[in-house]
């Protein structure tokens, strides 16, 4: 079930209307609610996966609890490992087994060897790396004591499943989301006011500018071969808006969808291509996965502390798995490489950290070098984004040949010109809004009718620009 999709629009008014007026000052009520709305939602996909999350839930709120009994060090950490190698081992298999061998296959054809090990006919359950994240981070953080275990199982099958973010997230960690499912909810009018802007606002990035972006990124892309580097150059550019407008918009919905049930994600993008420099980029961009891997295996690794080499390692560790966790794909890993070498300047000479504050604050326009270095992290940016989107890395490779050529400098052989206006109105718009949590999230100093007359305006774009319903890019991950 799409959140773009006329099954959602029916789907979410009538769990919203038992939530209030049916569940209204019953916390288990709204909890069960949550997790059969939720279990509903995502068994639309395909039911049989529905017994992944339900296995997942049970096994980290049991060992939840075990470990809050165990002292001994050795047990705990034996209960930890085996949370980590059952949700990961899930993982592993649908997301990679068939990579691992087909890698493993190539390798003994290389050296003159023939492994004859078959691939399987595997399905990817949707939003696996995503759930599995979040319900990983509730065992490590019981087990390093951060958070006392729940024993409300109810509510923590509602933490693990809950519908707004489970397929694409933001991955919420227990400690923000995981206690709000114990806390009476009440309806507050302006939260709800403030989510469907912001639902709004992550409808019109994925309609109008990501599916309108995406119909010429896939053009050029999948006949790389027929056109100049101008025009590669541009279809590499509609990716950068497609993948930004697909999944910034999926975390607005999300966001804006659970403030009407009464809770608040972690938010998960900050105009990332807004950045002055490739580090100030992924504090910016999918915050929740970024601050997940610091967290639980870039500090635990050494982080920065240690000497050169470890500090070389870390960060390729970080990036290349990264690169991974988004698919089983060399290009993938790859990306993730591309961008650890982008990064290791800024912290081999402690710069990683100089662009922390809002750009061109107080100001309506970026000084000359704040353009520049924006450009610049762009283009950087955009270069990787062609590993992202390439089927092999035979294709990317080809592709960015073909940029870089003479016929860099020629003539656009595709130019929409009305789609680059709706995403330099856009672009516009994230702007003005930069010093918000979105766009739209300071819009009331307007007056009414001209901030009515913007919402319509946005309305009628999306309906003008309705093209082919278009998947979430990152439902695939």
């Amino acid at each position: 079930m799409f959140f773009n999709s006329i099954e959602f629009f029916i789907f979410l008014p009538i769990v919203f209307s038992l939530y209030w007026l049916i569940g209204a000052k019953n916390i288990k009520s709204q909890n069960f609610l949550i997790v059969l709305a939720s279990y509903v939602f995502y068994g639309w996909w395909d039911w049989r996966f529905l017994s992944l999350i339900l296995f997942s839930s049970i096994v980290d709120y049991s060992i939840g609890l075990a470990l809050d009994k165990q002292n001994k060090s050795s047990y705990r950490k034996t209960l930890l490992w085996i949370s980590i190698s059952v949700n990961l081992g899930f993982l592993g298999f649908f997301k990679y087994y068939n990579f691992f061998i087909d890698s493993l296959r190539d390798s003994f054809t290389f050296f003159g060897a023939d492994l004859n090990i078959s691939t399987l006919n595997i399905i990817l359950p949707v939003g696996i790396s995503f759930y599995t994240f979040q319900t990983l981070s509730y065992t490590i953080d019981v087990f390093n004591k951060k958070l006392k275990p729940t024993k409300d199982i109810v509510g923590f099958m509602a933490f693990v499943s809950f519908f707004p973010q489970l397929v694409a997230g933001p991955i919420e960690r227990a400690t923000n989301l995981l206690p709000q499912f114990s806390i009476e909810r009440k309806f507050v009018y302006r939260d709800a006011v403030n989510g469907l802007r912001q639902i709004l606002w992550g409808l019109f990035k994925k309609i109008v500018i990501a599916d309108n972006c995406a119909k010429y990124a896939n053009l050029i892309f999948n006949n790389h071969t027929d056109y100049n580097g101008s025009t590669l150059l541009l279809g590499a550019f509609f990716f950068a808006f497609q993948i930004y407008g697909d999944f910034s918009g999926y975390s607005d919905i999300a966001i804006g969808i659970s403030r009407l049930f009464g809770f608040n994600l972690k938010r998960n993008f900050a105009y990332p291509y807004f950045s002055r420099d490739i580090a100030e980029f992924w504090r910016r961009w999918h915050i929740s996965l970024s601050t997940w891997f610091r967290d639980y295996l870039y500090i635990p690794l050494g982080g920065s502390k240690g000497g050169l080499k470890m500090k070389i390692r870390n960060t390729f560790i970080i990036f290349i798995v990264s690169g991974l966790w988004h698919g089983a794909n060399w290009t993938f890993i790859i990306w993730g490489a591309l961008n650890a070498f982008y990064f290791l300047p800024l912290l081999l000479t402690n710069r990683n950290r100089v662009n922390t504050d809002l750009i061109a604050q107080g100001n309506y326009f970026p000084s000359l070098k704040e353009a520049s270095q924006m450009f610049l992290t762009f283009l950087l940016t955009t270069i990787a984004w062609v590993f992202f989107r390439a089927d092999s890395v035979g294709h990317a490779i080809s592709y960015l040949q073909h940029i870089f050529s003479s016929s860099l400098f020629f003539k656009f052989e595709i130019f929409p010109s009305t789609i680059l206006i709706l995403v330099m109105f856009f672009l516009i718009t994230e702007w003005l809004g930069r010093s918000g949590n979105y766009a739209l999230e300071k819009i009331d100093f307007l007056f009414k009718p001209l901030r009515w007359a913007f919402y319509i305006l946005l309305i009628i774009l999306m309906f003008s620009f309705t093209g082919e319903e278009q998947q979430f890019i990152y439902f695939q991950f």
